[in-house]
């Protein structure tokens, strides 16, 4: 049974209000707490065990009887909508169930809606998410990640949802150790709150990032706390109010004894000023550095050697600071399938202020895994926090490609002394061979990459500036512990500002998130949209459409085939789908087919996009004797909601001449 927009949003409410008028949070957090009290040390309260406890108790059936719906209206629609053949399905959709682990402490975050988001004032009402923009709000906090669902973007959205936090001591020696109130103190790691607005197009944007040091729970009655928290927006207008998130912080099981205002401010306060000393005496050494590498070449003024980049809020970050070893668990099984999957995140450079402007901002690499797209600088950090996550010696390199354009790649240096040079735009990549410029005779190869200059390389430990003779890539040697070559800065200082205690100048690198797309369901969806919008074009040219499914099966084998050149760099299995189609193909007749590749799964999209192409129109709109028709579709499944799709539309027709 489904129902209509606007009565399932009815139905939603009405019983989101009747859960706040019993006081649903407080009674099911009494029934939690006696059921925890009740169960030995070293027993888990489970999902079932805590059903149990509220059937047991009634509390659910006093719930469903209080509760009167008047579905009478939205029945009567549905039978007036249903055709003959239509049977009623009734979904039911079950919640993932985790145990709580008696042994641990908890923070459970509560969204209580959003207020004053100007910017939606004039949306109208009753519009569906699929006409209308939505606002998602993503989590992250000591490598847990959640993500609320979307919801319409209003002036007052409404965001209404709980996460629970885990807040544990991951230290050896500490697995059944609850954390006491100076552990609790101790740990400086923010809540990450980022919102991204999504267009009906499916386009995303991020609009806003925030950091909440949720400690004030500590010192709050009972444990619990009410926050208002105002959103500010991102890039230029880092410093504008987006609206105001309600939220309400609340610690289980509570403390046996809070903790005093002033002693959880004192903390927070000295935090900040040994933060704000590091990095003070960080810009101090960096400014001597820098006069020290201008002081081997005056040339040196002009090189892009870049120490700092602001980030989303505004905020100047050593670049050292945006690389993490990262990895990927089973999400991501080798260093070129994590080369494929970077490339696959959408590259946009941030507008500026101005016609043709640009401004350029590097991203938290969780605000850029939400947005799933961002500029090079954006990929290459990422790309670099993967490959060390693989054991391999990464950096990020910053210089200039083509006509002098800046821009940002990853290299890495082999145990023999190969370097490679990978771009995380595209996932390809090229080994380096230097040109001695002293040796004019010995025949050298032009350069395969196409990155101009170079003026420093970078990864999580180290900075280095290249004080070479010239900056051109193809004469530059990349040996990084030759220091005639390479200008290398402090360890010591790097490590002030960007290790593992430097929390508040260095956010931690996120957990990547397993893919939510089903790439059977999606491949067979958008296959099936696509011979629809097809037959509809040729039947307004006037032309009549006849499938070939046995061809169309046979473009499968080029599509795993493509993507896989495309993930390893080698090329295999073209052979066997070339032998299958002349087999396919009868004697006199002639095939032709056009593959494409798209970052989504949009049929629309993507049969707009191969109109344009003329080579894909000859096919499409293919007239003639005997014509059969084919097209494929074949979703590669990511992490991060990232896909590769590739589509291949194909013909066979009989040839007169």
């Amino acid at each position: 049974m489904s129902l209509p927009e606007g009565k399932a949003s009815d139905l939603k409410r009405i019983i989101r209000d009747h859960l706040v008028k019993v006081n649903i949070h407080d009674k099911i957090r009494d029934v939690l707490g006696e059921s925890r009290a009740g169960l030995d040390s070293q027993r888990q309260l489970s999902g079932e065990d805590f059903m149990g406890a509220l059937q047991q108790r009634g509390l659910v059936d006093d719930i469903m009887k209080d509760l009167t719906l008047n579905v009478d209206n939205v029945r009567d629609t549905e039978n007036l909508e249903k055709t003959p053949n239509q049977s009623e399905h009734i979904g039911v959709i079950q919640a993932e169930r985790s145990s709580i682990n008696p042994k641990r402490r908890y923070l459970y975050l509560q969204i209580l809606g959003g207020k004053a988001f100007l910017e939606h004032l004039q949306v109208p009402n009753r519009i569906s998410a699929e006409t209308c923009s939505t606002l998602t709000l993503c989590i992250n906090f000591r490598n847990q990640r959640f993500r609320s669902k979307p919801v319409l973007c209003e002036c007052e959205p409404e965001l209404q949802e709980g996460f629970f936090l885990e807040v544990h001591q991951n230290l050896t020696g500490n697995e059944n150790k609850m954390a006491d109130c100076s552990t609790l103190l101790s740990m400086c790691d923010p809540i990450h709150m980022v919102l991204i607005k999504t267009a009906p197009s499916g386009d995303t944007v991020l609009t806003s990032s925030h950091f909440l040091d949720w400690r004030s729970v500590l010192s709050a009655p009972g444990g619990k706390t009410g926050i208002a928290i105002e959103l500010l927006g991102v890039g230029r207008d880092c410093k504008a109010p987006v609206g105001v998130l309600n939220v309400k912080l609340e610690l289980y099981p509570p403390l046996p004894d809070r903790l005093s205002t002033d002693v959880v401010t004192t903390q927070q306060s000295l935090e900040r000023q040994k933060t704000a000393e590091k990095d003070r005496l960080f810009l101090v050494y960096a400014k001597q550095w820098w006069r020290e590498f201008l002081g081997i070449r005056p040339s040196h003024q002009n090189r892009l050697v870049k120490i700092f980049a602001q980030d989303e809020n505004g905020m100047n970050r050593p670049v050292c600071s945006y690389v993490r070893v990262l990895r990927g668990g089973r999400l991501l099984e080798s260093p070129r399938q994590a080369a494929r999957f970077v490339s696959l995140l959408a590259h946009e450079r941030v507008p500026g202020v101005g016609s043709g402007s640009y401004h350029e901002q590097w991203s938290t690499a969780m605000a850029f895994l939400c947005r799933n797209k961002g500029d090079c600088e954006d990929h290459a950090t990422l790309l670099c926090s993967l490959l060390l996550g693989f054991g391999l010696d990464a950096y990020v390199c910053v210089g200039t490609k083509g006509k002098h354009t800046p821009h940002v790649w990853v290299m890495t240096c082999g145990t023999d002394g190969t370097v490679t040079f990978w771009e995380s735009l595209t996932a390809e990549r090229y080994l380096h061979w230097p040109i001695d410029p002293d040796d004019p005779l010995t025949p050298q190869s032009k350069p395969s990459h196409p990155y101009q200059t170079v003026g420093c390389a970078f990864n999580h430990r180290a900075f280095l500036a290249n004080c070479q003779p010239t900056d051109l890539v193809r004469f530059c040697a990349f040996d990084l512990q030759d220091e005639s070559r390479w200008k290398a800065m402090s360890p010591e200082a790097l490590g002030s500002v960007c290790g593992p205690g430097a929390t508040a100048s260095a956010p931690p690198a996120p957990l990547l998130c397993a893919p939510s797309l089903d790439p059977i369901q999606a491949s067979n969806h958008m296959e099936l949209q696509l011979r629809h919008l097809l037959a509809e074009h040729r039947k307004d040219l006037g032309l009549a459409t006849v499938w070939d499914d046995n061809l169309s099966y046979l473009l499968s084998a080029a599509l795993v085939a493509y993507d896989l050149e495309r993930c390893t760099g080698v090329s295999c299995g073209n052979e066997e789908f070339q032998d299958a189609v002349r087999r396919a193909v009868p004697d006199g007749h002639t095939f032709k087919g056009f593959p494409i590749q798209f970052l989504h799964h949009s049929a629309n999209r993507a049969f707009a996009t191969c109109l344009r192409s003329h080579f894909c129109e000859e096919i499409i709109g293919c007239r003639g004797d005997h014509v059969r028709l084919a097209v494929r579709v074949r979703v590669f499944a990511y992490p991060e909601s990232a896909c590769a799709t590739w589509v291949m539309f194909a013909c066979q027709y009989h040839c007169i001449l």
